[in-house]
């Protein structure tokens, strides 16, 4: 059996460094690779570079280039989590409350980095994942506001647009992936509310016991992963591991 690797897209802060930190002290990995767009930059993420099982690369997901680079040389994979998104950015990018505050610029910046970045990993990492023929993970940090069916509330209109596009493109990973590798199972995961710079603007009326540190969030997400078999794959879960209707 090949050495086990897990590779954390996103991995410089919230919950992508807290997949770092506990992928780490799992004993089912042999080697950790964490990418961002900037890892000289990434203080946090830096700090654990003293593992040896620890490999720092760059890679920016709306520079395809940079994937491709960054996935060279990467043999096997066994878990590869997709955590980038964006939700605002300054002034420039903001959830929009109504019809009327849709930019296209922003919207493209949305897709870009929500749903087209995932696909666009997945290209690349697609070898190491489906090379060998044994169990192995590739899950995309999706959102609950991304489901079609259960958009009850509108507004939003990019940040979920993108994640229900990140979810058909899931989907699809889902059919062609697993043709090579029956053992892969593709999941799109829904986080729940997690204190990070992505929702902190947007937790007011986030009920008790609901808004989770990224720690708790990781550890959740990493026993779905765990636990997944050929049965999950093209699935949308929650934290807790109940579907999410599409």
């Amino acid at each position: 059996m090949t050495d086990r690797v897990a590779l954390v897209q996103g991995g410089n802060r919230g919950i992508g460094l807290a997949f770092v930190r506990q992928l780490l002290a799992d004993p089912g990995f042999d080697r950790v690779i964490a990418t961002c767009r900037n890892p000289s930059g990434a203080e946090a993420l830096r700090a654990l570079a003293a593992d040896p099982s620890l490999e720092l690369r760059r890679l920016d997901v709306t520079d395809e280039a940079s994937i491709a680079a960054a996935a060279e040389g990467v043999e096997a994979l066994h878990l590869l989590l997709n955590v980038s998104g964006i939700l605002h950015r300054g002034d420039a990018v903001q959830p929009e409350k109504k019809l009327a505050q849709l930019d296209p610029a922003a919207m493209a910046e949305v897709f870009a980095i929500n749903a087209f970045g995932p696909a666009l990993v997945a290209k690349h990492f697609a070898r190491a994942l489906t090379r060998h023929k044994e169990p192995a993970v590739l899950a995309n940090l999706s959102a609950r506001v991304g489901s079609v069916g259960d958009n009850r509330l509108g507004g939003w209109y990019s940040y979920r647009a993108s994640k229900a596009a990140q979810n058909m493109l899931t989907k699809n990973l889902s059919i062609e992936m697993t043709r090579r590798n029956p053992q892969l199972v593709v999941l799109a995961l829904h986080p729940g509310t997690v204190d990070t710079g992505l929702s902190k603007p947007f937790q007011r009326g986030v009920p008790e016991g609901k808004r989770f540190d990224a720690e708790r969030a990781a550890r959740q997400l990493l026993a779905i992963c765990r636990d997944a078999t050929p049965d999950d794959n093209g699935c949308f879960y929650d934290w807790a591991g109940k579907p999410v209707p599409w």
